[in-house]
This record gives C-alpha cells, sequence and structure tokens, in this order.
C-alpha cells in the first residue's frame, strides 16, 4: 500500500487495522529466547526498521551518581534492551539524563545495538554545535542516530547545521520536536517545507489533535514520527489505576492499560514509535508487550477512547 492510498482509506473511515501495513517483527540479538519479537516500523527516509516501542529519559534518568539512584535505571536499561528495544531519547533540557543513559549505556555495552536520540535546545549556531557535541559526548554517541531541534528553538539556524553535519557523517538523522498541540500547526509548516527524518509529537488517547492534519502529512511526506506523552504526561494511567481492563483487551493481547494506550498509539500508521518514559523496571517490560501481538482496528481504538477518556 502507497502513502496516497493510506490516507485516501483514513478519508473514506476505513478501520486502522485494514490500512496499516503488515509490521513484520525482526528478532533482536538480545530479544529473550521464545519471546515474540516485538513489531517494527521503517524510517521512509532509509527504510531502516525501528521496534514501535522504545524509551523516553525526561526526569526519570536526571538522577544523581548514587548507586541506590543509578541501579533501577540499570535494570530498566537493561531489560529495554533485552526485550528487543532499541529507541533511546533525550535532551540537554533534562538535566543529567543524557550523561546518566551515556554512562549506563557504555557501562553495558548496549551503545551498538541501541538508537540514540537527542536534541539541540538553544539559540545561535555556535551555542547549538557546542550543545550538540556536548550531547553526544555525554551519550558516548558520534555519530549519534537522530538530532533533532527541541520545541522548534531557532530552528532554521540548527536545521542548516544539522544538514551539513548529516553529510559529514556527525548524524545518521535529522528532525524536529515539540510536545504541545498548539504548536502542530509550526511542526506541520515545516514538514509540508523540509526535508526531515523525523518529527516528534505528543499523541495519545487524550491528546488526538494530531490525527487532524500533522499525522496524515507526515505520513504523506515520508517523515518518521515518534511519540512523546503516549500517556498525558502520565495522566492517563492516573485516573485508569482502579478502573478494571476491560474483558475485550485480550483480543489485542493487552494484559495492562499501559499496554491499551500504547497500542492505540502505534497501530495509527503514521507512528514509527512511541518512547514513555520509567523508572521501574517491570513497568519496562509491560511497555515492551505493547509492541508485541495484534493492533487495534478501528472498532477497537474507539473502545480503548471511550474507555480511558
Amino acid at each position: 500500500m502507497t502513502r496516497r492510498e493510506a490516507l485516501r482509506l483514513i478519508g473514506t473511515g476505513v478501520g486502522v487495522a485494514t490500512l496499516t501495513p503488515p509490521l513484520p517483527a525482526q528478532t533482536t540479538p538480545n530479544a529473550p529466547t521464545g519471546a515474540t519479537p516485538l513489531l517494527t516500523r521503517p524510517i521512509p527516509s532509509s527504510g531502516e526498521r525501528l521496534p514501535v516501542i522504545g524509551m523516553g529519559t525526561w526526569q526519570t534518568f536526571d538522577v544523581g551518581p548514587a548507586p541506590a539512584e543509578r541501579a533501577p535505571l540499570e535494570a530498566v536499561l537493561a531489560a529495554f534492551a533485552a526485550g528487543g528495544g532499541r529507541v533511546v531519547d533525550s535532551s540537554p533540557m533534562y538535566g543529567r539524563s543524557e550523561d546518566v543513559a551515556g554512562e549506563l549505556m557504555e557501562k553495558q555495552g548496549l551503545r551498538p545495538k541501541l538508537f540514540v536520540a537527542t536534541k539541540v535546545w538553544t539559540a545561535g549556531r555556535a551555542q547549538g554545535i557546542a550543545q550538540m557535541r556536548e550531547s553526544m559526548r555525554k551519550l558516548r554517541a558520534q555519530p549519534v542516530d537522530l538530532m533533532q531541534v527541541h520545541n522548534l528553538v531557532d530552528v532554521d539556524t540548527h536545521l542548516a547545521t544539522l544538514r551539513d553535519w548529516k553529510q559529514q557523517g556527525l548524524v545518521r538523522f535529522l528532525g524536529i520536536t515539540h510536545y504541545t498541540a498548539g504548536s502542530h500547526e509550526a511542526v506541520a509548516r515545516l514538514v509540508a517545507s523540509q526535508a526531515l527524518d523525523f518529527i516528534q509529537i505528543n499523541y495519545s488517547v487524550g491528546e488526538r489533535e494530531a490525527e487532524q492534519r500533522l499525522l496524515p502529512l507526515a505520513l504523506e511526506r515520508g517523515v518518521a514520527v515518534i511519540i512523546n506523552r503516549p500517556f498525558a504526561g502520565g495522566e492517563l494511567l492516573r485516573r485508569l489505576r482502579s478502573k478494571a481492563l476491560p474483558s475485550w483487551a485480550a483480543e489485542i493481547g493487552g494484559t495492562s492499560w499501559a499496554q491499551l494506550l500504547l497500542k492505540f498509539v502505534i497501530s495509527h500508521p503514521a507512528v514509527t514509535c512511541a518512547i514513555p518514559a520509567t523508572s521501574r523496571p517491570e513497568h519496562m517490560v509491560d511497555n515492551l508487550g505493547a509492541g508485541r501481538g495484534p493492533l487495534p482496528d478501528t472498532a477497537l481504538r474507539a473502545r480503548i477512547a471511550a474507555e480511558a477518556v
């Protein structure tokens, strides 16, 4: 199915399961023996496939050097890699997260197996270059897989630098990010006018504005989409904490509300990867479970949304 055909089907209301191409699963070297591989989707600009569940580091990896603070995160990262995860996303905005993630990846020898993404979040060409080099140093990642202009700060300046860096092999992919629906129009203008590999935006059962224009546009333009805030900043999980999981969740292999919410997100055909953050290894294992088994069709997406909001 071409992207144009997918967009036409979206417009006619055909179920998401129908318009989403099959997601061939790929086994990673770290996948547990006998585990169902994570579903993957391709980066449109290269064809490289990424697992549909990644890992964010906002707040969770911003910790000090004490072993008691680092040990849970080391377990989270180990569980992520062992379960077939690859995309690790950070930012200089996230305090010590880049340094902590880089140190733990290096300690576990995981850097070659992961897809490391971070951001530039400052104004000015020289300042941007200095910040990006520092991020790469902290993450022990040169080249870095994906460098993104965070919240569109001085976006034209940094995209020009990143295009040069991509040609030089300092970054593999470039993109832009934002976390609020109010900035979707600005993101959409850049998607329509610039050659981008990735965008990173907010999308969840509770924040569905991206469905209106931005996700269809990314699909049409061949831009990979990373989803932040798949739990609406945790608000959805807090709301559902005391609510029983519906019996129909078993139809798509869902065993928790977190999995249903993530399956809703990754079932959209424009979405490449969602990046929930956690500091608990058992939650990481649960999140990864959303990337296995069937995805909801239009009817099940509607039931998830009705139950969750």
